[in-house]
């Protein structure tokens, strides 16, 4: 067993689908099998619990955490000395001198800061940033070698403390329901993850990859499942990505940057266009997340019965107050510029996206200061995929320099998003009954929220994916 030294994992799987598609690659070596050891360490006072190989069985570790300083996701102040008791995958009891049950392991955090495993409301785990330079590489790169890179991304995300994710938006359909059903079963290392199973966008939109200089006949139909127009093309095609599993839809309202052709500040989807997929999935108890640069189309979106605003760079005070009436909150992905701007000019991302990007970086902030100060919800989003999964952490800084508290920032990725995402019940807070998600870091992002870049223990289920320096 190769020791890695900061991950509990053996190898790491290059296909992460059900055996089925493994025999298919079998002959390449790519059927890797996994190992998850929970090992003894000094740091428990009885042995820990071991899960040995894949499939192994979610959320079912058991285990107690003493945590010298404890962020419940719901408070409003930390705790100190706190123990948190895990049994079968679910937290039984948190509290100041609980009982640690005989026979269960007990990992001492006394000089760590705990929290609940943060949420990530706006990724793309099956995309990365460094195909924008091309994205004609979607024409040819095969279902095997996109799950390959999506299980990549999503081990990444949980080992950095993100343990649940929305995943909005794949260009391959449904390869993001094949990771999220991969890692629901103990086929794969990620974050328990909703997913929309591909874009609803008009033709030439947002959320269809149409390129210059490449003819319409030479795009693969999987990239292109969602195309419509008109309202009842949009409700069947609604009613498709219900059909097939989709956790919540998403709609492309308005242009994109980071596609051809597209004005951020301009209406795409119709508000009737928009209101027929609001139908269908409140229909079905779903969510709609709205991708809505400009200020006409956030307000479009909210009056169609959108649950979520993904971006929301030119927001304005019509748009704002409309969404404080309707509780809709914002996911503002306040980070990413910075790296488009850098990271993607080096790589030669095309001028037009760069161009859009310097157009809406900076009235994005500027909107997140406006909405917050004016009591509208913002929720943890990132857009990670335009820049590395893993890093997703990197966004806490500015939503704090950009009038946030630490903890509203912590909040907006825990308890505030787990209720936007309709799984208040599930994660977000270290209470009785949620999920045992327990992220840990050495010390306080409460004086410095950039520490959250620097997770070094990742519990997802009760089961440690991640082991503190401590405890090695």
């Amino acid at each position: 067993m190769k020791d890695s030294g900061r991950i509990l994992v053996n190898r790491v799987p290059s296909v992460m689908y059900p055996s089925r598609r493994c025999n298919r690659v079998r002959a390449a070596a790519r059927c890797v099998a996994v190992t998850l050891v929970v090992q003894s360490a000094t740091a428990f006072g009885s042995p820990a619990p071991r899960v040995e190989s894949v499939p192994y069985l979610p959320d079912s570790g058991s285990l107690a955490i003493r945590c010298g300083r404890l962020i419940d996701g719901a408070s409003p102040e930390p705790s100190a000395d706190v123990t948190v008791v895990i049994e079968r995958g679910r937290i039984s009891a948190v509290g100041p001198g609980v009982a640690v049950p005989a026979g269960l392991a007990l990992l001492d955090l006394s000089r760590h800061t705990c929290l609940p495993g943060l949420v990530d409301m706006h990724t793309h785990l099956t995309d990365r940033p460094g195909d924008t330079a091309d994205l004609s590489i979607y024409y040819r790169r095969s279902r095997e070698e996109q799950a390959a890179i999506a299980l990549e991304n999503a081990r990444a995300t949980v080992l950095a403390g993100f343990t649940t994710a929305r995943d909005v938006g794949t260009y391959v359909a449904w390869a993001d329901r094949e990771l999220r059903d991969a890692i629901d079963a103990g086929r794969a290392i990620g974050p328990r993850a909703q997913v929309v199973g591909f874009y609803l966008t008009v033709p030439g939109g947002g959320g269809d990859l149409v390129i210059p200089g490449y003819a319409e006949s030479a795009i693969p139909p999987q990239v292109r499942v969602g195309v419509a127009r008109g309202p009842e093309a949009f409700r069947q095609k609604a009613e498709l990505a219900v059909a097939g599993g989709a956790d919540l839809l998403k709609v492309i309202a308005s242009g994109a940057v980071l596609a051809y052709g597209g004005v951020p500040g301009e209406p795409e989807m119709t508000p009737a266009e928009i209101a027929a997929v609001v139908e269908v999935a409140h229909a079905h108890g779903l969510r709609v997340a709205a991708h809505a640069h400009g200020a006409r189309s956030i307000r479009e979106a909210i009056l169609a019965g959108a649950d979520t605003i993904e971006h929301a760079s030119l927001i304005d005070d019509e748009a704002i107050a409309l969404a404080r009436r309707h509780d809709v909150a914002l996911s503002m992905d306040v980070y990413n510029g910075d790296y488009i701007d850098t990271a993607g000019r080096a790589q030669g991302w095309p001028d037009e996206f760069l161009r859009k990007n310097i157009e809406t970086t900076e009235a994005q902030r500027q909107g997140f200061t406006r909405a917050h100060a004016a009591g509208v919800p913002i929720v943890y989003g990132t857009d990670a995929a335009v820049y590395p999964h893993g890093l997703n952490a990197r966004q806490f800084p500015i939503m704090v320099r950009r009038g946030m508290t630490p903890m509203q920032a912590i909040r907006s990725a825990t308890s505030v998003a787990a209720q936007h995402m309709g799984w208040s019940e599930r994660v977000g807070a270290l209470l009785p009954g949620r999920y045992g998600d327990v992220v840990a870091v050495p010390c306080d992002p409460l004086a410095d929220v950039a520490c959250l870049e620097r997770v070094d223990t990742v519990i997802k289920g009760g089961l440690v994916f991640r082991w503190p320096e401590s405890a090695r």
